[in-house]
């Protein structure tokens, strides 16, 4: 672990360290005590000192996958962890019975596990070293978050509204006007006890009340206009099954978690920063009534992760999924953790993005450049190489027979799986007198700067010969059907001769003989627009968002693995075997990312690949 005195200063900005480090620096936390669980202020009071230097949390509500944002959250709150000697709770905020289902619990689990955390801590007072799983459930606290509703109405602290929600927002005011206290605010405790548990016992329709916090209707914080606490909603919990009929709001469940679980900063986004008040009047009124322990938690905020060309609104990606415009959550131009998973991004790019993006106050917008370049700095040093063409057309070497004895003669080639690693060892192909070739590399007449295949021109057939293009053939369309060149004589990669002729042009290839038919995928952005969602959002849509080539590989790639690490296409970017789609013999490679930023280059495959489509795959 690193201590509070181990700082980087090249480490990218982040000023909840600072935060952690002077709390760590007072003791403001050493003396708080643990009881295995989450719990009371007297369940806690009779277990340990807390081992846990710090805790933190990922609260995510199982109504939806996981998005880069998410990603942002997990890696904040469990690098944080690990750096001060800490834990971090996995919580699933489930206080929303209608929008939550056991799918969507079974993803997040899945996508911390992905992301390479685990929520264990040897903290448990009956088996001491005995790692311990800290993986919670909002709903498990009802009870107690009930206990605490009562604890308010008998303090004079809350009350039984029964306003109809058009009156509670006339009078709740607005920025510039205070609001009017409830005809209902005067109610005796006994009187909002006893409709309460009305309420709770079903006898109250939905709709019909609800329970508000008693602090101040002119407070210029519109949040402490007392805010909603309990709400009536019939309906099955995932969970707790049909036990409640009331269920608690969002924002009154929240701090009651963080504090049974005895969370010490509990990391926001900055949309909550108006909450903290109540987060704060809540605690502290709780822990006036010895509910919960002492210090309680503080909640920080930080600005949300935004990236370029994607949205993380839950509703619109649900749009997305149900209206059929992608291929499910998982689809890799989604910008779920499912979907960059598919796609081909690893943990380590995810992170090491998360980390570079900072964590300020401030707002703004991150490239999705940046993204991509994430991906291609873990990759490059690990990633096997492979050739690959993905709009190929022929190109034949007449004199091959001539020179190599046969037209079925076949010459050995040898390139290493990874330039950067000289222990990766070689990779083996062959070449022979027909290879595919990317159509782009011909062209009839030079263009300015173009050094690759024209008639008269010479180019190396990289890690194999050089050769002279001599013409090419085109059908009635003027569509390319076939290149054709010579070979040079003693020019083979790795041999004294390789060097006799000079070249301006290297061009990649895969042999007719031993070629491997695969499908390739090549995702692009799923908005033009920068900034998506101001807008209606199928005019944001990225028409070319998807172009599916058919498409030849070296051997090399026939024993690809779905989950293996991602390959780099030379020429083309990084690729990975699509998880999803094959399958029964078929590969399928999606493009993860490119060499370097290719927006707006796919479409020089659309014109004459075989398969083209901006459709989801099946």
């Amino acid at each position: 672990m690193t201590s509070s005195v181990d700082k980087d200063p090249t480490e990218p900005s982040n000023f909840l360290r600072n935060v952690i480090e002077n709390d760590l620096e007072l003791g403001v936390y050493a003396a708080r005590k643990w009881g295995g669980s989450p719990g009371d202020a007297q369940h806690h009071a009779q277990g340990m000192l807390d081992p846990a230097k710090v805790r933190t949390r990922f609260p995510p509500e199982p109504n939806g996958y996981l998005h880069i944002g998410h990603a942002k959250s997990i890696w904040l709150n469990f690098e944080l962890a690990k750096k001060y000697c800490g834990v971090c709770h996995l919580r699933f905020d489930d206080t929303n019975p209608e929008k939550e289902e056991q799918e969507y619990v079974d993803s997040i689990r899945d996508a911390v596990k992905w992301l390479g955390y685990e929520t264990c801590l040897a903290d448990s007072p009956v088996a001491p070293g005995t790692l311990q799983p800290h993986e919670y459930f909002a709903s498990d606290y009802f009870d107690f978050m009930y206990r605490a509703a009562e604890y308010l109405i008998i303090a004079g602290l809350a009350y039984v509204e029964e306003q109809t929600p058009e009156q509670m927002r006339a009078a709740r005011g607005d920025f510039n006007t205070p609001g009017t206290d409830s005809p209902f605010r005067t109610r005796s405790p006994d009187e909002n006890l006893a409709r309460f548990r009305q309420m709770r016992d079903g006898e109250l329709v939905d709709g019909a009340a609800i329970l508000r916090a008693k602090i101040d209707m002119a407070n210029p914080n519109i949040n402490l206009r007392d805010p909603a606490l309990y709400r009536i909603r019939r309906a099955t919990h995932h969970n707790t099954g049909d036990k409640w009929c009331i269920y608690p709001m969002y924002t009154f469940a929240h701090p009651i978690e963080d504090a049974l679980e005895q969370i010490t900063h509990s990391i926001a986004t900055l949309e909550f920063e108006d909450q903290r008040p109540f987060y704060d009047w809540l605690l502290y009124r709780l822990a006036e009534g010895g509910l919960i322990a002492s210090p309680h938690p503080r909640q920080y905020e930080f600005a949300r992760l935004n990236v370029t060309h994607m949205v993380t609104s839950k509703r619109k990606l649900r749009q997305l999924v149900e209206d059929g415009h992608v291929d499910g959550w998982d689809d890799p131009r989604m910008p779920t953790l499912a979907g960059l998973r598919r796609r081909g991004y690893t943990p380590e790019a995810l992170r090491l993005f998360c980390e570079r993006s900072g964590v300020t106050k401030s707002g703004g917008w991150i490239d999705y450049a940046s993204l991509e370049a994430t991906l291609r700095d873990t990759l490059d040093p690990i990633a096997p190489r492979a050739m690959a063409v993905l709009d190929p057309v022929k190109l034949v070497i007449t004199n091959w027979a001539e020179l190599m004895g046969s037209d079925a003669s076949l010459d050995d080639c040898t390139a290493p799986v990874n330039p950067r690693d000289p222990e990766g060892g070689m990779r083996r192909f062959k070449i022979g007198r027909e290879v595919w070739i990317e159509r782009t590399d011909y062209e009839d007449v030079q263009p300015k700067g173009f050094f690759r295949l024209f008639p008269g021109n010479k180019v190396r057939l990289k890690y194999g010969h050089t050769i002279v293009c001599t013409g090419a053939t085109r059908d009635a369309d003027g569509k390319l059907v076939e290149v054709q060149a010579t070979l040079m004589s003693d020019t083979k990669s790795g041999t004294p001769g390789a060097d006799a002729v000079k070249v301006k042009g290297n061009i990649t290839w895969v042999a007719v003989a031993d070629a491997v038919p695969v499908e390739v995928r090549l995702y692009e952005r799923l908005f033009t627009t920068e900034q998506p969602g101001s807008g209606e959002l199928l005019d944001e849509l990225n028409k070319a968002s998807l172009v599916t080539c058919s498409a030849f590989a070296e051997p090399s790639l026939s024993v690809a693995q779905v989950g293996g690490v991602g390959f780099q296409f030379e020429r083309h970017g990084y690729f990975v075997v699509d998880a999803k789609a094959s399958h029964d013999g078929k590969l399928v490679f999606n493009r993860a990312a490119g060499m370097r930023d290719s927006q707006g280059k796919i479409g020089q495959y659309m014109v004459s690949s075989p398969v083209k489509s901006s459709h989801p795959p099946e």
